[in-house]
């Protein structure tokens, strides 16, 4: 996983006003509550006294308290109060857990996961060509991969006519033209598909094929783990890639669509379509919790050719990004 980034962690409705939530992202166990404001804290789950879960304890307006011995946490990670020692003593600075700044928009909450964020600590990166007016729809579904796995799978449209053959790989498009990868940022690129059917004519070359597609169509991914299917104007899907440990994934996967406006007909249209999104994500799942290594990367050994260029940007920005957060 890569230090120093923004990663989309929860749904804003996971976690409520007054009580905390203790989930496992990024390989730590981890609390989150909202203060008095009713903004998202994010610490270490594990009390700095004898390691129990904060996550069991209460919410005390900015703090939270853990409910072995009533030890307090502020936001910023400091006890400030161990009840045993009396309300005015000191408390050591020892006393402490570590605290990820945290962004709340779109109905995510994000954080920053690195050590001694920067004072001028950009808000993380989302998608800007969401029409307004747009409902989401949103299932949880996790994988038994890592993150960096799952992302790829959703970069790969070699596999759409094989795993996919009974829903959206349709037709035995097999043949690929590029596809066509063209950066938006430094951290953000766009994917143009253009398969076929093989007649036996040989494919285009990524810079043969129009970037961006006449049609508007694309998938758009933002690093860390962000990524939307630009279906239509009025329909997208939206997936974010919750890295829960290092075999471990939880997949949010979101629908967006602006066609539908009555309220009743909107949420069952919602409702369908996302058991559908479901039913494609399982097809890829049984599969690539299959895949080994687990974790993706620059030399694991594999062969890749033509149709894989997106998975190869990736792990090319990726192994940049991870070598640039372990210099810092």
């Amino acid at each position: 996983m890569i230090r120093r980034q923004w990663y989309v962690v929860l749904e804003s409705k996971e976690v409520r006003t007054g009580r905390p939530v203790g989930v496992t992202r990024l390989g730590e166990k981890l609390v989150f509550y909202r203060d008095t404001r009713g903004r998202a804290v994010c610490l270490s789950d594990i009390c700095a006294h004898r390691g129990a879960s904060l996550a069991l304890g209460e919410v005390h307006g900015e703090n939270v308290m853990c409910p072995f011995h009533g030890l307090e946490y502020a936001p910023d990670g400091k006890c400030v109060r161990i009840p045993a020692n009396g309300r005015d003593a000191p408390v050591p600075p020892n006393f402490r857990v570590a605290a990820y700044p945290t962004h709340e928009a779109h109905g995510f909450i994000s954080i920053w996961w690195g050590d001694d964020a920067p004072a001028d600590l950009e808000p993380p990166a989302f998608f800007d060509d969401l029409p307004e007016g747009m409902k989401w729809a949103t299932v949880r579904d996790p994988w038994k991969a890592h993150y960096s796995r799952v992302i790829e799978n959703q970069l790969d449209c070699v596999h759409l006519p094989f795993i996919h053959r009974s829903t959206i790989g349709r037709g035995n498009r097999t043949l690929i033209n590029g596809p066509g990868v063209l950066w938006t940022g430094p951290d953000s690129f766009d994917m143009f598909v253009y398969n076929e059917v093989d007649s036996g004519q040989k494919p285009k070359r990524p810079d043969e094929v129009p970037m961006p597609n006449p049609s508007g169509y694309k998938i758009e991914f933002r690093f860390p783990n962000l990524w939307e299917n630009r279906i239509a104007g009025k329909m997208r899907v939206l997936a974010a890639f919750a890295p829960v440990d290092a075999e471990n994934t939880l997949l949010y996967l979101r629908v967006y669509q602006g066609f539908m406006t009555w309220p009743l007909v909107r949420s069952f249209m919602g409702w369908m379509i996302s058991k559908f999104n479901l039913v494609v994500a399982h097809q890829d799942r049984r599969v690539v919790e299959t895949q080994v290594p687990k974790a993706s990367g620059l030399r694991i050994g594999e062969n890749l050719f033509q149709g894989d260029k997106p998975i190869m940007e990736y792990r090319r920005r990726r192994q940049e990004l991870i070598e640039a957060a372990s210099k810092k």
